[in-house]
C-alpha cells in the first residue's frame, strides 16, 4: 500500500448506489426460490473430492468462484480448476435467473457488496467454501513444459476445497498447495508476451474501511501472486473460447487489436518519458518491462490504456465473429470463471459443458446468448459509475478544507487545455487546468474540492 488518503466520518454511499440504479433488496420470490434450491444442492455423479483444491481470494471473501490444484506431470503440468456450478442452482427462466439478468454483476462498495445472486447461494450453497461438498464445473487443462495447452477436459463434478487462502498470506510465503503457482504463472506470462498480449498492471484506486474507523483510499498494484493466479483464469478463458469457436456457438469477451495510430502515438511518447522501445518490440513487450511505481513509467502506462479500447461481449451462433480475439489477452477469450459474480460466466460455462460433452447447447440457452452483450454493457456502466463516484466522494471530502494548498504531483496525461495529475503523497488523481507534459513532476494548487458534486480540480501552482 502506498500514498494512503483517509477520511473520517460517514459517507452517503446509499445515495451513490441509488443514483446508479443499483438494485437493493432481492424480491421475495427470488429469496424463496434461493432457499429451496440451497436446501438440496444438486451433486453430479463424477466424484473429484480427492483433488486437494484450494481457493485464493481477497481476505474475508465469501463468494468463492474458483478452486485450483496444480500438479507436475511427465510432460509438463496439469491445472485443475473448479468453478462454482451456478447453472445447477439457477435454471433458465427461474425467478433467480430473471433477477440475475436485471443485476448483471455483483457491485462492490467499501461498506459491502450488492450481490448478483441471493447470499444463500453466492455466499452459501454455491460458493466453494472450505470443507464443503459442492457441485462444480471442473476444468482439467494439461500444459507442456513451455506452458502451451495440450489437452482440455471439462465436466460437472463434486468437489471439496481443502482451504481458503488469501493473497496477503500467500504473498508472504507460498504454501505447499500452491508451490507450482509461481512456476506455471511465469510460464503463462511468458507465453502471453509471445502472443503480443498487453497487460498494463497499472495501480488502481481503492476505497476501503480504515482499521481505526472511517475510510481510506490507496493506490494498489497487483501482487505477483495475484498476477500468477490471474493467469490461471485467463488460461481457462482461452480454453473456453476455443471450445466455443470449434463448436460454433458461444459468447466471447472481445477487444480489437491495438490501433496502429495509437501505437505510433505511444512510441513517439516513449522517449520523452525515458521509456526504452527496442526496435521490433511490440507494445505488450514494452509495457511488460515497466515498473508502475516509477512516475514516468506510470504516466506511460496510463497513456497505454488507449491501446485497449473497444472491449465488448460478442455472442455468435454459427460462423465465428469477424474479430474473435482479445487484444489484451492476445487470443480469443471468454468469461467463464466468475459465475457467482458475473452473469455472462454462467451462460458461457453452460455452453462449454454441452460442447465438451459432445452435445448441442439447449435451445433456451442458445436463445439467451444474443441478449447478454447488452445486459453486461449496462451492468458494466453501472459498476464503473459507482466505483468512480465513491472515489470522487472520498477525494472531495478529505480535501474539502484544503482549497488553496499546494501539492507535489506527477502528470499522467494531457488533453486539450486540461491534464490529469496524481498527487505524490496522497492517493488522489484528478484533472488539472492547463496542458502539461506527461511524466513531468509539477506543483499544483487545489482550486476545487466539493463533496456535494464530488469534484476535485487543480491548477498549476505558479510558484
Amino acid at each position: 500500500m502506498a500514498r494512503v488518503l483517509k477520511v473520517s466520518g460517514p459517507l452517503d454511499l446509499d445515495a451513490i448506489r441509488a443514483e446508479a440504479g443499483v438494485p437493493a433488496e432481492f424480491p421475495a420470490d427470488v429469496l424463496a426460490e434461493a432457499e429451496r434450491v440451497a436446501a438440496s444442492p444438486p451433486l453430479p455423479d463424477h466424484d473429484a473430492t480427492d483433488l486437494p483444491l484450494v481457493t485464493i481470494d481477497p481476505p474475508g471473501a465469501r463468494d468463492l468462484d474458483q478452486a485450483v490444484h496444480l500438479a507436475r506431470t511427465a510432460a509438463g503440468y496439469r491445472v485443475s480448476y473448479a468453478i462454482a456450478d451456478v447453472g445447477a442452482f439457477v435454471p433458465l427462466g427461474s425467478a433467480i435467473d430473471a433477477e440475475a439478468r436485471r443485476r448483471g454483476q455483483t457491485v462492490y462498495c467499501p461498506d459491502g457488496r450488492t450481490p448478483l445472486h441471493p447470499p444463500q447461494l453466492s455466499e452459501g450453497a454455491a460458493s466453494l467454501l472450505p470443507g464443503q461438498l459442492r457441485p462444480a464445473a471442473l476444468w482439467t487443462i494439461d500444459l507442456d513444459g513451455d506452458g502451451e495447452v495440450t489437452a482440455v477436459d471439462l465436466r460437472r463434478a463434486r468437489v471439496r476445497s481443502r482451504a481458503q487462502l488469501d493473497y496477503e498470506s500467500v504473498g508472504g510465503q507460498v504454501p505447499p498447495e500452491l508451490e507450482l503457482l509461481p512456476e506455471i504463472g511465469r510460464l503463462l506470462q511468458a507465453r502471453a508476451r509471445d502472443r503480443g498480449a498487453i497487460e498494463l498492471g497499472t495501480p488502481s484506486q481503492e476505497v476501503e474501511p480504515a482499521p481505526d474507523g472511517g475510510w481510506r483510499i490507496a493506490f494498489r498494484g497487483q501482487s505477483d501472486v495475484e498476477g500468477w493466479n490471474a493467469q490461471i483464469s485467463l488460461l481457462t478463458g482461452r480454453c473456453a473460447a476455443r471450445l466455443m469457436l470449434d463448436g460454433g456457438v458461444g459468447v466471447l469477451r472481445t477487444l480489437p487489436p491495438a490501433d496502429p495510430g495509437a501505437v505510433d502515438a505511444l512510441r513517439r511518447l516513449a522517449p520523452g518519458l525515458g521509456v526504452a522501445w527496442p526496435a521490433g518490440a511490440g507494445p505488450g513487450e514494452v509495457v511488460a518491462s515497466l515498473d508502475p511505481a516509477r512516475p514516468r513509467d506510470a504516466a506511460f502506462l496510463d497513456a497505454a490504456v488507449s491501446l485497449l479500447r473497444g472491449a465488448a461481449y460478442t455472442a455468435f451462433d454459427g460462423p465465428p465473429p469477424a474479430q474473435p480475439g482479445h487484444g489484451g489477452v492476445g487470443a480469443p477469450y471468454a468469461h467463464v470463471t466468475a459465475p457467482l459474480r458475473r452473469l455472462v460466466d454462467r451462460f458461457g460455462t453452460e455452453v462449454c459443458l454441452a460442447l465438451a460433452a459432445g452435445e448441442e447447447p439447449a435451445a433456451g440457452l442458445r436463445a439467451a446468448l444474443p441478449g447478454l452483450p447488452a445486459l453486461m454493457a449496462a451492468s458494466d456502466r453501472r459498476t464503473h459509475e459507482v466505483e468512480r463516484a465513491v472515489i470522487d466522494l472520498v477525494e472531495a471530502t478529505v480535501l474539502a478544507g484544503r482549497v488553496g494548498e499546494v501539492f507535489d504531483a506527477v502528470v499522467l496525461d494531457a488533453d486539450g487545455k486540461r491534464s490529469t495529475v496524481v498527487l505524490a503523497e496522497l492517493a488522489v488523481q484528478a484533472r488539472c487546468d492547463g496542458r502539461l507534459t506527461p511524466g513531468e513532476r509539477v506543483r499544483v494548487r487545489l482550486t476545487t474540492a466539493d463533496p456535494a458534486t464530488r469534484t476535485v480540480r487543480f491548477a498549476p501552482a505558479g510558484d
